[in-house]
């Protein structure tokens, strides 16, 4: 069993990947830096307030025990039933911006690299075919 598992480690396809997995976890945290902290602010101050992640609607009236801050986060934490739809979209910003970055990347690499050489192979009954014909011309 363990043969196996070195052996699967040792693609160089897992190692890849985990290395990509590291770098896309990095990348994500400063996608989501941008977003929270550079983008979602001035779309904010647009739509009229500072902080577009604190954006939420109360699902049921506050309770009468509640008596922390009128925050998105301070009302979740509290177990106060909220629907959070400032941060719901700057989560769909952040994905946005992160699609659009890795599609970026994902040209510029394309542009990067060569063409791949495509060689066609021809089918068996191609090539007996080609050799036949070319047996009959050198007979003629």
């Amino acid at each position: 069993m363990m043969s196996g598992f070195r052996a699967f480690i040792a693609k160089g396809n897992v190692l890849d990947l985990a290395v990509a997995v590291i770098i896309g976890t990095a990348f994500a945290k400063i996608v989501t830096s941008l977003t929270e902290d550079i983008i979602m602010p001035v779309v904010g101050a647009i739509f009229g307030g500072l902080d577009f992640s604190n954006y939420y609607m109360l699902l049921k009236p506050l309770p009468d025990t509640y008596h922390g801050p009128m925050t998105y986060a301070g009302l979740k934490a509290g177990g106060v039933p909220v629907l959070g739809y400032g941060a719901f979209v700057t989560a769909l910003v952040a994905f946005a911006i992160l699609a659009y970055i890795i599609y970026l990347m994902v040209k510029a690499a394309e542009r990067a690299m060569p063409p791949a050489e495509v060689v066609v192979v021809a089918p068996e009954e191609v090539t007996l075919l080609r050799e036949i014909r070319d047996e009959l011309k050198r007979r003629a």
